[in-house]
C-alpha cells in the first residue's frame, strides 16, 4: 500500500525517489551513523545488538544523504534493530489510543542515529523507515495520509473492509492473532505506514489485481504501467537478502521481487512481486502468469506460503 502510495507522488512530480529525507523533514538533516569505537568505524549487522550490553561506540557523519529511496527499499537503516536503534532515544511505538500522529512522531525519530551508512546494506525497517515516507507522503500531497490512502486507492479500489481503525459494528469479524484475546476496538491517530491496517481477502485481492493490470481496476486508473514496473524492479542489487545464502531475489519499493526463480528456490514465476505480514498474511503478483495470491491468517507459520505457492505452479498446465 505505501509503495503504491509513494509511486503516485513519484509518477505526480511530488518528490523524487533520490530526494533527501531532510528535504521534507529537516530534523534529519545531518543524522549520523553509530558505529563501533573499536574496532574504528565498523558498524554492527542488524538485528545482533544486545541491548542490555551496548558497546563502547561514537557517530560519525553519513557519505550521501539518506533519501526517500532508501527508506522504500529499507537500506537506510533507520529502526533496523542495529546499534543506532539500540541507542536511539526515540522508539517506535505501535498504533494505539492517543493523540500521537505522523506528524509528531516522524521527526523525533531524527533525533537518533542509522545502523549503517544509507545504501549499502538490507534490514528490514518496518516501522520508523516505512512512517517517515508516510509522513513525506502527508507533507507534498497536504492531505493526511489515512485520507490519501483512503481517497486515492481503497475507494477506487472498492476496498469497503479495510480501515486503521475498525468500525465497531464490524469488530466480530476481525480475526485476532493466535494468542490474543479480543477487547475493545481502539481508535488510532498514528494512521502508520507499515502497521495496524486491516483488510479482507477480497479487498487485498482487488489492490493485488490493480497491479497486475498494470495500474489499472474498475475503470480507475491509480499508476501507469511503467510506474508499477519500477515499483516492482530490483532497485538494491545483491543487498537482499541480507542473512541468507539463498540468491535469486531482489527488492523493490516495499515489496520483494523473484529475479531467478531457481536460485530462489521459489514456485513463484520470474517477476512475481509481494510481500508478508507480521503473523502469516502475504499476497504477491505474477505477470507471467496472469495471477494473483491473496493468504489471510493470523498466525504465524514457515512453510504455509511456499505450499500455497507451490500448490498454485502445479495447478498451471499450459
Amino acid at each position: 500500500m505505501l509503495g503504491v502510495a509513494a509511486m503516485m507522488m513519484i509518477e505526480q512530480g511530488l518528490f523524487k525517489p533520490t530526494d533527501p529525507v531532510s528535504k521534507y523533514i529537516p530534523e534529519f538533516e545531518g543524522i549520523k551513523v553509530a558505529v563501533l569505537k573499536e574496532p574504528a568505524n565498523k558498524d554492527i549487522s542488524p538485528p545482533s545488538v544486545n541491548l542490555d550490553d551496548i558497546p563502547e561506540h561514537r557517530l560519525i557523519k553519513t557519505h550521501r544523504p539518506l533519501t526517500i529511496q532508501d527508506l522504500l527499499t529499507h537500506t537506510g537503516g533507520i529502526g533496523s534493530k542495529g546499534l543506532g536503534s539500540a541507542i536511539s532515544p526515540i522508539k517506535w511505538r505501535r498504533p494505539s489510543e492517543g493523540d500521537e500522529t505522523l506528524a509528531s512522531l516522524v521527526p523525533q525519530y531524527a533525533a537518533g542515529s542509522l545502523d549503517f551508512q544509507p545504501g549499502t546494506r538490507w534490514s528490514y525497517s518496518g516501522t520508523q523507515g516505512l512512517d517517515v515516507v508516510a509522513r513525506i507522503i502527508e507533507i507534498v500531497s497536504a492531505t493526511p495520509f489515512n485520507e490519501f490512502v483512503h481517497n486515492n486507492i481503497l475507494k477506487p479500489l472498492d476496498m469497503k473492509d479495510t480501515y486503521w481503525n475498525v468500525p465497531n459494528e464490524k469488530e466480530h469479524r476481525r480475526v485476532l492473532a493466535k494468542g490474543t484475546k479480543r477487547g475493545l476496538p481502539g481508535h488510532t491517530t498514528h494512521f502508520s505506514g507499515s502497521w495496524g491496517f486491516n483488510s479482507t481477502a477480497r479487498d487485498y485481492l482487488h489492490f493485488e489485481q490493480m497491479l497486475l493490470n498494470g495500474g489499472t481496476l474498475f475503470g480507475n486508473r491509480l499508476l501507469g504501467p511503467r510506474s508499477v514496473e519500477w515499483l516492482a524492479s530490483n532497485h538494491v542489487g545483491d543487498l537482499f537478502p541480507s542473512k541468507s545464502s539463498t540468491k535469486g531475489l531482489g527488492f523493490g519499493y516495499a515489496v520483494s521481487v523473484i529475479l531467478d526463480p531457481v536460485a530462489a528456490q521459489s514456485p513463484r514465476s520470474e517477476g512475481a512481486f509481494g510481500w508478508l505480514g507480521a503473523m502469516g498474511t502475504t499476497s504477491w503478483t505474477d505477470p507471467k502468469e496472469d495471477l494473483v495470491a491473496v493468504i489471510m491468517i493470523q498466525q504465524r507459520s514457515d512453510g504455509l506460503h511456499y505450499d500455497v505457492a507451490n500448490a498454485i505452479r502445479q495447478a498451471i498446465i499450459e
